[in-house]
């Protein structure tokens, strides 16, 4: 078992709802953060969301206006996340917020069973 620790960065250029990071099929992750950075001189409507693989379901965990120039940690008791799972963003407006994921990676690809 290796442990990676790891950011993702993404940059919402538009108002889709964007992956940020996808954890890989041999491994499972603990989110230790998903920060939202809102660089406007105004408010936006953030949202996050968990796509669970297994399920084939995205489930939203953040939802927030955020005020101009501001971040916020939109999982502060952080997230599991299984073999497959994702992270999603969105904003209401594009080219204004970039999102950080920080994560431990356990790769499971070396276990025996």
């Amino acid at each position: 078992m290796t442990i990676r620790y790891k950011n993702a960065i993404k940059s919402l250029a538009d108002t889709n709802l964007n992956t940020v990071v996808t954890i890989s099929t041999s491994a499972v992750a603990i989110v230790k953060s998903v920060y939202f950075s809102n660089s406007s001189t105004g408010t936006i409507l953030c949202n996050a969301s968990m796509r669970d693989s297994s399920a084939s379901t995205d489930i939203e965990f953040f939802r927030k206006s955020m005020g101009s120039s501001s971040q916020e940690n939109a999982s502060p008791q952080g997230l599991n996340l299984e073999a497959g799972d994702a992270i999603k963003a969105q904003a209401a407006t594009a080219n204004k917020v970039t999102v950080v994921v920080s994560y431990a990676e356990i790769d499971r690809s070396q276990e025996n069973g």
